[in-house]
């Protein structure tokens, strides 16, 4: 055995032939380009959570570009929205997140990044993987196994400070049934994907997302002459259905969630006649679409 072979298998990245490791130097040569976004593509082995690892660096003495970017083989820490942990074996997904000074927008606007960030990922999963996504508000990336929704990934959107927000995004690609950590749960394999390369993949979201991101920023921010709320609405998995949000005091709102405003906020029409915008909380999808 080679010293090479020696170091592979003490940290294990090649025990799992069907999921190879990132190449961040490859990476790093086909994203990062003169006057684009993305200004580093930076791979580690394992992390506790790249948002909170890369909110680190903006803070710090040093502080951190825009179009940084931070993907982790493995995160033991990871982070959904509500607190909510995210977990799954090393190399089975993307573990990702990516650094965004919005400057130019308004910061009232700021609330669409992780809607935009959900429009950017589906477009990508589709044109690169063949997996038709849907988005269920906010923040969640929902495909179809058996016939079932099942969730596989997430958008965590968070200040870090004053002029940065850090969007991080876990998407599920080659988790196998035996390995769902909940039943609910989904991955792009288990979705039918054409492939479940994660170097291909990777690359189709960022370059997806610095192209609606630039046309977002580009317009000052408004989602409609980006075209962002027309097309987050057109991929909306929430949108006609009955649903349950779950607000922050305990407070509970059911209706069919009809529309969403220039702000993002899911409007949802209740049995009296109200028509409420929702702008944080859980929602729980209560009718089939």
């Amino acid at each position: 055995m080679t010293p090479r072979d020696a170091a592979d298998a003490n940290d294990n990245r090649w025990s799992d032939l069907g999921r190879p490791p990132l190449n961040g130097t490859a990476l790093r040569r086909a994203l990062v380009r003169d006057g684009g976004l993305w200004c580093d593509v930076e791979v580690v082995e394992r992390t506790g959570s790249t948002n909170t690892d890369l909110a680190a660096v903006v803070t710090g003495e040093k502080g951190a570009d825009e179009g940084a970017v931070l993907v982790a083989e493995e995160q033991n820490a990871g982070r959904g929205r509500l607190d909510r942990q995210w977990t799954a074996p090393a190399r089975s997904g993307l573990f990702f997140s990516v650094v965004l000074k919005p400057g130019p927008v308004p910061v009232e606007r700021w609330g669409w990044l992780p809607l935009l960030t959900g429009v950017a990922v589906v477009t990508a999963l589709s044109a690169s993987a063949g997996v038709d996504t849907a988005l269920k508000w906010p923040n969640d990336l929902l495909v179809t196994v058996d016939g079932e929704e099942r969730k596989a990934g997430g958008i965590l959107a968070e200040r870090a400070g004053s002029d940065a927000v850090v969007v991080g995004i876990g998407i599920n690609v080659s988790l196998r049934a035996d390995e769902l950590p909940v039943p609910g749960a989904g991955s792009l394999e288990l979705a039918g994907a054409t492939t479940t390369d994660r170097d291909t993949v990777l690359r189709a979201v960022l370059r997806s997302l610095e192209q609606w991101y630039l046309r977002w920023r580009d317009a000052g921010g408004d989602p409609v002459a980006s075209g962002l709320q027309e097309t987050y609405a057109a991929g909306c998995a929430t949108l006609g259905r009955t649903v349950r949000a779950e607000l922050p005091g305990g407070r509970t709102v059911v209706g069919e969630a009809v529309a969403l405003d220039g702000d993002g906020r899911l409007v949802i029409a209740t049995a009296d006649g109200v028509q409420e915008p929702v702008g944080a909380g859980d929602v729980i999808h209560l009718r089939p679409a």
